[in-house]
């Protein structure tokens, strides 16, 4: 009850607030409630002016209580979009998230992840032939992946995220390598970023390169599919070289 109290009265202030500011009520006014509420309205004496700063700083912590909260059922809420494939309801439930932990690398990754999905989606059905909506799509794809990286430089989704996307969907594989060597040696193991540096490598014609990353793929993985896929591809660079 004392949880749902203080919800209820939050939430009741914010709807006066945004009340009176609708009917022109101007900064005064609402300080002049603020402070009837608080019941410090002029604090002279000292021990008036620590009781009045002791009221307002538990009123500062309730609401960054609040605000708290919000964010987490701001993720909340995107998780359970994302589940359903609802990627343009959960890229703006991600967005609003970072707006109260806007030092949160997850929330970034989820909003890159949203965007990649919603420039799949971006399909010209007004026939213009623009590709416009996707292009800004992914490229606020790639801005989350990177902001994601500056405030975790090893975070590994997030690397191996920003490598499909310059590979597969911005067609730059050379910005992916930096990355992807990064991905690999936080994640040593870590396959399908083995398969994606060499792919990128491959592309940008270091061939020599990318089949040292199919050799070490060969000699890490327990999956034979893994194994027979990394040799096909490690013959296919050494045709291209050869043919170069």
């Amino acid at each position: 009850m004392k949880k749902n109290y203080l919800i209820f009265t939050l939430a009741l202030f914010g709807v006066s607030l945004v009340f009176f500011s609708c009917n022109g009520t101007n900064a005064k006014t609402i300080k002049r409630m603020q402070a009837l509420e608080e019941g410090v309205a002029s604090p002279t004496t000292e021990a008036e002016i620590k009781e009045a700063i002791q009221k307002y700083q538990t009123r500062v912590e309730d609401i960054a209580l609040a605000n708290q909260q919000i964010g987490i059922w701001y993720k909340m809420l995107g998780s359970r979009y994302l589940d359903n494939q609802m990627y343009g309801e959960a890229l703006e439930a991600f967005r609003m998230a970072t707006t109260y932990y806007p030092a949160n690398q997850n929330l970034y990754y989820f909003v890159a992840v949203c965007a990649g999905f919603m420039a799949n989606q971006a399909l010209d059905y007004s026939a213009t032939g623009s590709t416009a909506q996707k292009f800004n799509y992914l490229k606020l794809a790639e801005s989350a992946y990177l902001e994601a990286i500056k405030l975790d430089p090893k975070y590994a989704r997030a690397l191996y995220g920003i490598g499909v996307l310059y590979i597969f969907e911005l067609e730059e594989p050379g910005k992916a390598i930096p990355y992807l060597e990064t991905l690999a040696e936080v994640e040593k193991r870590n396959v399908d970023g083995l398969f994606l540096l060499a792919n990128a490598y491959y592309q940008t014609f270091e061939f020599e390169r990318a089949m040292e990353i199919y050799d070490e793929i060969i000699s890490i993985t327990t999956s034979s599919e893994d194994k027979a896929q990394a040799e096909a591809n490690k013959r296919k660079v050494l045709e291209t070289a050869y043919e170069g």
